[in-house]
């Protein structure tokens, strides 16, 4: 669909479009910005190719959307809001490694993400979202209705001190975050109902039995990373993605190595999220 000089394809009819016509480093006027953003509600992940982004230009990018998210693990010293992203041959861990929303051990997860790719391998290193609008409507009424009284714990120091070794001075506010969010959330713009538990974040349901709590995740995670509520993205050098954090789940493959793959992520503020 045409939106003034701005083209937008969808990729699959349930996720993700890519969009021509726009560069992201420039001042964006408010019709343009207008567009963007009832596009990112309509596809949840959007995809632009030839984008030159510094840090500077994208934490300005993002500030178009909303105030920036400081990252518990803390942001790329100078720039609010932007994190490094990057593996080689020597790195032990890497972002995204399971499917997850970012974040989520916020009481304010963020509201979205832009990502910047400026090196990448040759082959390897997709990113995967995935429609947890459609992974909740795809569920039947009963088990709808059932969720939509859970809650469950969010919580960071498994992820951020077990996996990535970052130690309490070296975070945000001194401490690893753990919060407790619905388990269905209601998106604040469009309404809809979506899953809100991932693999890297969510530890139990608070409402239920530990063994009954860890058996409805596992069921839910099998759930959320059917093909059919995907869409896969292949990266090229000065790639971009930006994703409604809100609504998709998202995985990076890590099948590069030894080569790097590098660039930076914007995140920007969000809301606690609502019960459905």
């Amino acid at each position: 669909m045409p939106a003034g000089s701005m083209t937008i394809r969808p990729v699959t009819p349930l996720i993700g479009a890519e969009v021509d016509g726009v560069d992201l480093g420039q001042s964006l006027d408010d019709r343009v910005l207008c567009d963007l953003h009832q596009a990112w509600l309509d596809h949840q992940v959007l995809f632009f190719r030839d984008q030159q982004l510094g840090p500077a230009s994208l934490q300005a990018l993002g500030r178009r959307f909303g105030p920036l998210h400081v990252h518990p693990q803390g942001d790329m010293e100078g720039f609010e809001g932007i994190l490094k992203i990057h593996a080689d041959r020597n790195s032990k861990t890497y972002a995204g490694r399971k499917w997850h929303a970012d974040v989520t051990c916020d009481e304010e997860p963020p509201t979205g993400s832009i990502l910047h790719m400026h090196e990448v391998p040759e082959s390897g290193g997709d990113t995967l979202f995935a429609n947890m609008v459609a992974a909740h409507d795809a569920l039947s009424a009963p088990m709808q209705t059932f969720l939509s009284g859970l809650t469950a714990v969010h919580t960071s120091e498994r992820n951020f001190a077990g996996y990535y070794g970052t130690r309490l001075e070296e975070t945000r506010d001194g401490d690893y975050p753990e919060t407790t969010h619905p388990v269905v959330a209601v998106h604040p713009e469009t309404g809809a109902k979506a899953l809100y538990v991932n693999e890297i974040f969510t530890s139990h349901i608070v409402e239920l039995e530990p063994d009954e709590g860890r058996a409805l995740l596992d069921f839910l995670y099998r759930h959320i990373s059917q093909p059919r509520f995907q869409c896969r993205f292949q990266w090229r050098r000065n790639s971009v993605a930006m994703w409604d954090n809100r609504a998709t789940q998202h995985l990076a493959m890590f099948d590069y190595w030894p080569h790097t793959r590098a660039g930076h992520r914007v995140t920007i503020r969000g809301a606690r999220p609502q019960a459905a």
